[in-house]
């Protein structure tokens, strides 16, 4: 599957899935919140612990939600 193609059926998924828009939208939340701790110039030893726990759960989101995508293109031929 191509770069567009993996984008196309993302953005599918984005507008006819719940469970897929709800992922992003929690991978959003997630990313928002990480951003505040980059503006920091010190973080303290509870905000380094919350940052990395972020970092984890977002990449487990971005994981399942290409699962997903994977899943659905293959189900859908457009996988290659």
């Amino acid at each position: 599957m191509s770069p567009v193609e993996a984008q196309e059926v993302k953005n599918l998924l984005l507008h006819s899935d719940p469970t897929y828009r709800d992922l992003a939208e929690r991978h959003h939340q997630l990313d928002d919140r990480l951003h505040q701790f980059t503006d920091r110039h010190y973080l303290t030893d509870s905000e380094q612990v919350e940052e990395v726990t972020l970092k984890k759960l977002k990449l487990a989101l971005k994981d399942q939600m290409e699962r997903m995508a994977h899943e659905y293109a293959q189900a859908h031929g457009r996988a290659s």
